[in-house]
């Protein structure tokens, strides 16, 4: 059965499914990153594309408790932001089409809250 989010807050970005699979900023409809459909409970992420759009993407479903604040950082494998305790993939970042981003998310399996940013202005 599909899971149906209790949050979904897009402000230019359009997903290309309900709420997962790839993000597309709509100032210039470029690929900005893929959000894993199954692995994550919350995610919110504030970015600012190439083309000076910024967006917003907050997605929540009802989860048990509140999220333990996670001290480990996301693994990365491959291009892919992971949890570090059992590498489930939860979002890529399209570092390449974006100047910045933060954002937050909590994987679905140890209900822990994971935070990262990024900086390319000048790369």
């Amino acid at each position: 059965m599909a899971r149906t989010p209790i949050v979904k807050h897009l402000t230019n970005t359009r997903l290309l499914k309900e709420y997962a699979s790839w993000m597309y900023c709509e100032g210039c409809n470029q690929t900005i990153g893929y959000l894993c459909y199954v692995t994550y409970d919350e995610f919110d992420f504030e970015y600012t594309c190439n083309c000076g759009n910024t967006g917003h993407v907050h997605i929540a479903f009802a989860h048990n408790g509140s999220p333990t604040a996670g001290d480990e950082a996301l693994a990365e494998i491959k291009n892919r932001l992971c949890c570090p305790h059992d590498n489930a993939p939860l979002v890529t970042v399209l570092g390449k089409n974006l100047q910045e981003y933060k954002l937050s998310v909590v994987c679905n399996q140890c209900n822990t809250l994971y935070q990262n940013t990024g900086d390319f202005r000048g790369l």
